[in-house]
C-alpha cells in the first residue's frame, strides 16, 4: 500500500459548499491538513463540508480525534457535515464509535 497525504483539494460545487477530498490513510499529518482546510473554508464562510472518503482506506485513533474536532468546530460554527464515499470498514467503524451520529452520510 502505497501512503499519500491527504489530499485536499477545495472544490465548491454550490455556494457555501466545499468538498474536501481525504487521502488513504487518515494519520496525525494527513488529518491536520484536512482539519486546517476545514477551518479556512469555516471561515471563508462555507456553511457545508463535504469530506470525501473515497480513497480512504485507514483511519487510525488520531485521524478519528481530528475529525470529532472537526465535526465540533463546524457544529459551533453552525455548518453541516457530510462524510461521503466512505468504504464500508470506515463506515462501520465510523459507527461504532458515534461520528455517524454527528454527520450526514452521503
Amino acid at each position: 500500500m502505497t501512503t499519500q497525504s491527504a489530499v485536499v483539494s477545495s472544490l465548491e460545487p454550490v455556494e457555501g459548499t466545499a468538498v474536501i477530498h481525504a487521502g488513504d490513510y487518515i494519520n496525525k499529518l494527513s488529518g491536520e491538513q484536512i482539519e486546517h482546510e476545514c477551518k479556512r473554508k469555516l471561515d471563508e464562510g462555507c456553511t457545508e463540508l463535504i469530506l470525501n472518503f473515497a480513497d480512504t482506506e485507514i483511519v487510525n485513533s488520531i485521524g478519528i480525534s481530528i475529525l470529532l474536532g472537526v465535526i465540533d468546530t463546524a457544529s459551533n460554527k453552525g455548518a453541516k457535515v457530510v462524510f461521503s464515499d466512505m468504504n464500508e470498514t470506515t463506515v462501520e467503524l465510523f459507527e461504532m464509535l458515534g461520528l455517524t451520529k454527528h454527520v450526514t452520510l452521503a
